[in-house]
């Protein structure tokens, strides 16, 4: 089979004209063209009185080599790559010794435990909060009653901070093995629509990514997978050995129990899990301050930006709602980027913490709400901003989480000022003709008194670069809310090639909250490699 990229064709094109375009790519006839699937699609907007649809193709046709031959000058056609997913072991029949436990339930929990429990390791997955559908409840309660579970919300749970997210399943990282294709598999086995495995930028949503949730656990449960909810990691039992290293031997749970930890440990802890990283440099596990981002979230009508985006092809359903990525780097020596756009999606409250508000993004499969929003945050560095202990980017956060929360009323309210005010160094004292989405409202005010003053003058010089990339990102009626301050962890739990603590023998950190991935897909993909590499130690182990 061979595979054909950048194929480009018109928005509107007939049906037949994919095919014709292959034949003429290849340079064969009908007849000798089998079949062909799409593998991807994507479109290019650079011009938006000539948008174009491009595609990648697996095509099947007669005397392979004779047209690969013909073909082979030409960089965009060659054989299909094998996107196929195998397994780095399996538990022998006869395997008698300990299971591994995965810690956390979410992207990169998850895959941990599915790729555990598909090899036949029957893993313990341990989960600080409830199952998804409890926990929407108890975030809706937030959203809508200004009430907060600390156990049960937006960042904890099952299915993790992604399930409250636009669901974006693309990342940039490297995947030579494919893995990335493997978790878009499991998700359309798990109810995911097939087209995610065509889409250049595919996206899931939030009430979708429930049910995939749960049907996924349900999968773990049926291959001898066990899940244990609102059990809390409180405390790590180690052993340390005469040759001065250590080894995880045990967990000690929030209800009580401690729980033996023979075989490894996974540890996949959200980037908002806090007191965990906290108890683990109480315990001596080798923890390094990392760079993340600060902001707000800006709001524009999605129809500005498919507008803005696509012209006269706004509201073309090949092209769905326009999304947009920006950076600019300032006098300051700052860079501002958009960070988690979300297309016809929500502003929604973050917050794991009482007395404390964040923001994030969110959408629904459709992406139909009446804004876009996308996080404008400014990066930050340990050594510049927040030096002196491995920790004092938590603390950063929280300072600013903890202004967020007394300016928009101490009640979840989130701070809110409009564009036009906020770039004139002003008070916003009322809306205009864009109206903020944020649950559980917000408050007009100044954002200033929230973020620090390199980001506030950094923001401003970046929002009106950007209006010249975007026209009318500027707009004075926009909305920004604040503050976005889990844009990713801000510490890594550093690990070895082995993929174990490199000071602690036994535990294994993985994703984004151990600093090593950014997103649902590169957070699947890492509990993949880990779940690889906890296989491999067993098997070794016996």
């Amino acid at each position: 089979m061979l595979r054909i990229t950048e194929l480009k064709l018109p928005l509107n094109h007939p049906e037949e004209a994919l095919a014709a375009a292959i034949r003429e790519r290849l340079r064969i006839t009908p007849r000798d063209l089998v079949r062909y699937t799409i593998a991807r699609r994507a479109h290019d907007a650079r011009d938006k009185d000539d948008i174009q649809l491009v595609y990648s193709v697996d095509v099947t046709v007669r005397n392979e080599g004779q047209v690969l031959n013909r073909t082979k000058r030409d960089r965009n056609v060659a054989t299909t790559p094998d996107t196929g997913y195998r397994f780095v072991t399996k538990m022998p029949a006869d395997y008698a010794g300990p299971r591994p436990i995965v810690v956390g339930a979410g992207p990169c929990g998850l895959f941990a435990g599915l790729i555990l429990a598909q090899m036949g390791f029957r893993p313990i997955i341990l989960e600080r909060g409830k199952v998804v559908r409890q926990r929407t409840q108890d975030t809706w309660g937030l959203w809508r009653r200004s009430e907060l579970n600390p156990e049960s919300n937006v960042q904890f749970g099952e299915g993790g901070a992604g399930t409250f997210s636009d669901g974006k399943l693309w990342s940039q990282i490297k995947d030579p093995r494919h893995l990335g294709r493997k978790v878009l598999t499991e998700f359309v086995k798990a109810g995911a629509p097939e087209e995610i495995l065509t889409e250049a930028h595919p996206h899931i949503g939030t009430f979708r990514l429930v049910t995939m949730v749960e049907s996924m656990r349900a999968t773990v449960e049926e291959l001898g997978g066990e899940y244990r909810f609102s059990h809390r990691v409180d405390d790590i039992e180690l052993e340390e050995r005469p040759d001065g290293t250590r080894r995880l031997t045990g967990l000690k749970l929030s209800t009580g129990e401690t729980l033996a930890a023979d075989g490894p440990v996974v540890l996949a802890l959200g980037h908002s899990a806090r007191d965990t990283f906290h108890m683990l440099h109480d315990r001596g596990v080798f923890l390094e301050p990392k760079p993340f981002s600060i902001g707000v979230r800006i709001e524009h009508p999605q129809s500005w930006i498919d507008q803005a985006r696509f012209g006269a092809c706004a509201g073309h359903p090949d092209l769905g709602a326009a999304a947009y990525t920006l950076s600019h780097h300032c006098a300051n020596q700052r860079t501002v980027y958009s960070f988690c756009m979300c297309p016809g999606g929500t502003v929604v409250a973050a917050t794991s913490e009482p007395g404390r508000v964040a923001t994030n993004g969110m959408s629904q499969y459709s992406r139909n709400e009446r804004n876009a929003n996308s996080g404008i945050v400014v990066g930050i560095d340990p050594a510049r901003d927040y030096p002196g202990h491995p920790l004092a980017g938590i603390a950063f956060q929280r300072q600013l989480e903890e202004r967020a929360y007394a300016a928009g009323g101490g009640d979840y309210r989130a701070p809110a000022q409009l564009i036009g005010d906020f770039l004139a160094g002003r008070p916003s004292t009322a809306l205009r003709s864009v109206l903020p989405s944020y649950r559980p409202g917000v408050t007009l005010t100044d954002l200033s008194e929230c973020l620090p003053e390199f980001a506030i003058t950094a923001m401003r010089e970046a929002l009106v670069a950007f209006g010249r990339t975007i026209p009318g990102y500027d707009h004075p009626d926009a909305v920004m809310t604040g503050v976005e301050t889990r844009t990713s962890s801000p510490v890594r739990i550093t690990r070895g090639e082995d993929f174990q603590s490199i000071n602690t023998a036994n535990l294994f950190p993985a994703g984004e909250g151990a600093g090593y991935a950014g997103g649902i897909l590169s957070a699947a993909v890492d509990g993949i490699k880990v779940a690889e590499a906890v296989a491999r130690a067993m098997i070794a182990k016996g």
